[in-house]
């Protein structure tokens, strides 16, 4: 027997909050196991991403309607309240009745009966004056700003401060789009435009990237992984902020290439395509784990000129002088949010902290760059601290490098005023993660 797409939305949504589990992998696993059919799927993935997308929302329309301190009230409780508040008012089809309803009977099938006719005076309410509210601007926009776009108020202060109030508000707005679907075409094996041919004789949309040659956007896939074209590894899923990184660092034929936090490898196999298979790629990561995602991945694409090696990229220390180096360091995930949902809630981003590692991995890497080489910094974040100010302390203590201009491609426009070496993606401007580019030469 299957389970309903609110239960399964329940159950997962339930696993993040406890088990601080990704967003994505957890609603995967659910929807393989409920046996729902393909359009309740969809509907448990929006009741899923629509109550993380909205939860500090949600959780505000609770506290007013509510004697009872939302920290107060039970984790299953608030979840099934977020859930039947985000029918009521994100979810046109549900008549209110139906999302009061089905929310209640949901307490009684997970063992919350008692929470029943709590959770049955706090829906009703909610469907009587069917009026989602909002915090006064005019007490405190911080405030104001975090709950509308459901962005804890940390960095929603961030943006502000960093990038004026219209670039926040357009960041915010695109946290709750669904990121478009890209991959990057194996040039090792087909052309873009016969891998469009054969994944639209299967019934999938295929559309060129305006911004770069061998990148396709998708979409009515199912689950991609299933494809042959997969399989057969004629492409990998790469977001065109990651897939522009390696545009622009430019490898080439035959030379070397450090990848210094490599996993799960993505950026490794663009290399490794824009080279057309020539060359030597070191590709490292803390993590043995995570370098089996890389190894498989190169064994599926059919790239050879990759080797991998498990080492902490601040204290790497071997005898190699790359042509190209590439600094992709860990981040806050700022810039991800959009596919990571439940980034934002996390109670400690590392925003104090990381800046300090990210500049330790750029100094070592540093060190393997060969005379006349290019090193390439990049981050999957928007955040100053761990961008444009790490970048401009490196050149500060690094006189053997200087700042190498980024040729941008037709189509690419930046969002701020910032060096030529630098490049800061925003989702609601071009369309990419957010994300961050910087390029350095050596003497």
């Amino acid at each position: 027997m299957s389970a309903s797409s609110r239960q399964t939305a329940y159950t997962a949504l339930m696993r993040v909050e406890e088990n601080r589990s990704y967003s994505n992998i957890t609603l995967d696993s659910e929807l393989e196991k409920s046996g729902l059919s393909g359009r309740d799927k969809s509907f448990a993935a929006k009741l899923f991403y629509g109550v993380l997308e909205n939860r500090l929302l949600l959780d505000y329309n609770i506290a007013v309607r509510s004697l009872r301190s939302v920290r107060e009230t039970d984790t299953g409780v608030l979840v099934l309240l977020r859930l039947g508040l985000y029918q009521l008012f994100f979810a046109d089809s549900v008549p209110p009745p139906a999302a009061v309803n089905e929310t209640v009977a949901l307490c009684r099938n997970n063992g919350l009966a008692e929470a029943s006719g709590f959770v049955n005076g706090i829906l009703r309410a909610a469907a009587r004056d069917a009026k989602l509210r909002l915090p006064d601007p005019k007490k405190g926009k911080n405030k104001y700003l975090s709950i509308k776009y459901s962005c804890p108020e940390k960095i929603v202060s961030l943006w502000r401060k960093s990038y004026g109030d219209e670039l926040t508000e357009g960041i915010l707005s695109s946290l709750s789009e669904r990121p478009p679907l890209c991959i990057r075409v194996n040039t090792l094996k087909t052309t873009a435009q016969e891998l469009k041919s054969r994944l639209e004789d299967r019934g999938v949309r295929a559309e060129c990237s305006d911004i770069l040659k061998d990148c396709l956007l998708l979409s009515e896939t199912g689950a991609i992984e299933r494809l042959p074209e997969f399989e057969q590894g004629l492409f990998h899923v790469q977001d065109r902020a990651s897939q522009l990184c390696c545009s622009l660092l430019d490898p080439e034929e035959n030379e070397v290439l450090l990848d210094m936090c490599s996993a799960p490898g993505g950026k490794s196999f663009t290399c490794a395509e824009l080279m057309n298979g020539k060359g030597r790629i070191v590709s490292l990561d803390l993590y043995s784990s995570r370098l089996g995602l890389v190894n498989s991945g190169a064994g599926r694409l059919g790239i050879e000129i990759i080797n991998t090696k498990a080492c902490d990229a601040s204290a790497f220390d071997e005898k190699i002088k790359a042509d190209r180096v590439l600094c992709d360091v860990p981040c806050s995930g700022l810039g991800i949010i959009r596919r990571k949902p439940e980034l934002r809630y996390k109670p400690d981003l590392g925003l104090d902290e990381l800046p300090g590692l990210q500049y330790r991995i750029l100094c070592n890497a540093s060190r393997f760059v060969k005379s006349g080489g290019r090193l390439l910094y990049s981050t999957c974040t928007l955040n100053p601290d761990e961008n444009g100010r790490n970048v401009q302390r490196f050149l500060d203590e690094h006189e053997d490098f200087v700042p190498s201009e980024l040729k941008l491609p037709k189509g690419v426009s930046r969002g701020i005023d910032e060096s030529s070496n630098c490049l800061t993606l925003f989702p609601h401007i071009n369309g990419t993660d957010g994300f961050f580019i910087s390029l350095f030469q050596r003497k």
